[in-house]
C-alpha cells in the first residue's frame, strides 16, 4: 500500500460493524442447522466430518468479501506528480564592487576583498530564478559580466577579482561605480532591478557625482542596496610595495562616507548596510537575498492511478466461491 492514498477514506468507519457480524455470527451459529432432541446423545457421539468443520469457511468468505469491497468504497489510487515551476517575477541584480587599493585591507580575514568574494559567491548560489551582473571599479570602471543567468560564469569573474592598478587607476570612484552598473541595468525588462554597491572609502575619483548617479537610478526606477565596508576606528591598510612586489601594511585610521552612502540608498528606495566583519558581511548579504525576493509560480500536475478493481474482483470471487460452495457442496447439509 506504499504511495497510495483514499479518496474516500470515511468509508473505513463500515470496518467496525464487521466485528458485530462476526459476533452476531458466533452467537447464533448452532441455530443456523436443524437440530433433533432426543434424551440421550450416547449413540450419536461421533467426530465432525471434515465438511462440518470447513463449513465456516463460507462466513470468512463473507466477511473478507465486504472488507475488500469497503476498501474498494475508499477509493485506493496512486499518485504521480509532475512539478514544473515558471518564474514570474525575475530580478536582474548587478554587483558593483570596490577593488582599490584598500580593499586589501585586513580587519575582514584574509583581508576585504577576499571576505566579499566569498559572500558574493554564496549570494550568486542562492539567486537560481535571477539574472546577475559584476561591475568593479576604483578610480575607474568596467563591466566583468554582463547581467546573465549563467551563474557559474557569474562566480568565475567573482572568483577572478583582484586589485591590479595596471588595470584601473586607483582610487574610489563611487560614481562612475554606479553609473557603470546603472547602464547595465536601464534596458532591462525585469520587473525589478536592484544594484548593490559596496566600498570602502569615500568618493575621491571619477567625473561623475555619486548624488548624480543616484538621481539617474531613481529615474529608472533601479533600487540600489548600499554596503559600506571596514571596521570602525583604525584597520591595517596597505601603503607602499616592497622591491619584491609585496605589499607593506601599517595601522590607519577608516575612512567610509557613510552620509553618502545613507543618501544614495534612501534616494533609490534601498536601504544601507555596515559590514565591520565577516559574519556581518555575510548577513547582509542574507538580508538582502530576503528582501528581493523572486516569485515563483509552481504547477503541479496530478496523475492518478486507481486501484479499487482488483479489490472488487477479489470480493465477486469469493462471494462467487461462497454461493456455490453453499448450493452445491452444503445444499443438504445438516
Amino acid at each position: 500500500m506504499k504511495d497510495v492514498t483514499f479518496l474516500h477514506p470515511g468509508f473505513f468507519w463500515l470496518l467496525t460493524l464487521l466485528p458485530l457480524a462476526i459476533g452476531w455470527y458466533i452467537w447464533k451459529r448452532k441455530q443456523q442447522t436443524a437440530t433433533l432432541k432426543i434424551s440421550l446423545v450416547n449413540g450419536f457421539k461421533v467426530k465432525p466430518s471434515l465438511l462440518a468443520r470447513l463449513k465456516p469457511m463460507l462466513f470468512v468468505f463473507r466477511v473478507l468479501a465486504l472488507s475488500a469491497m469497503i476498501i474498494a468504497m475508499a477509493r485506493p489510487r496512486s499518485v504521480d506528480v509532475d512539478s514544473k515551476t515558471k518564474t514570474t517575477r525575475g530580478i536582474d541584480i548587478v554587483m558593483a564592487i570596490d577593488v582599490s587599493g584598500s580593499m586589501l585591507a585586513k580587519d575582514l580575514k584574509p583581508n576585504r576583498l577576499e571576505a566579499l568574494k566569498t559572500v558574493a559567491e554564496k549570494f550568486v548560489d542562492e539567486r537560481p530564478n535571477d539574472r546577475i551582473g559584476l561591475v568593479v571599479y576604483a578610480g575607474e570602471s568596467y563591466t566583468k559580466t554582463p547581467v546573465t543567468s549563467d551563474k557559474e560564469m557569474v562566480k568565475a569573474a567573482i572568483e577572478s577579482v583582484k586589485y591590479d592598478d595596471r588595470v584601473l587607476e586607483d582610487g574610489t570612484g563611487i560614481g562612475v561605480g554606479l553609473a557603470t552598473a546603472i547602464n547595465r541595468l536601464k534596458e532591462s525588462k525585469a520587473k525589478s532591478r536592484i544594484i548593490i554597491l559596496l566600498t570602502d572609502g569615500v568618493n575621491n575619483a571619477g567625473f561623475i557625482d555619486p548624488r548624480m548617479a543616484a538621481d539617474i537610478a531613481k529615474e529608472y526606477g533601479i533600487k540600489v542596496y548600499t554596503i559600506g565596508l571596514g571596521t570602525n576606528g583604525n584597520a591595517e591598510m596597505p601603503y607602499a610595495r616592497k622591491p619584491n612586489g609585496e605589499w607593506v601594511y601599517r595601522t590607519m585610521k577608516v575612512e567610509l562616507d557613510e552620509a553618502l552612502m545613507k543618501e544614495i540608498a534612501e534616494k533609490t528606495d534601498g536601504q544601507y548596510f555596515r559590514a565591520n566583519s565577516n559574519s556581518k558581511l555575510e548577513a547582509i548579504y542574507d538580508e538582502i537575498n530576503k528582501l528581493e525576493k523572486t516569485e515563483i509560480k509552481e504547477l503541479k500536475y496530478y496523475n492518478y492511478t486507481e486501484k479499487y478493481r482488483p479489490y472488487l474482483w477479489f470480493a465477486f470471487g469469493l462471494l462467487l466461491i461462497e454461493i456455490i460452495v453453499r448450493k452445491t457442496v452444503y445444499r443438504s447439509f445438516i
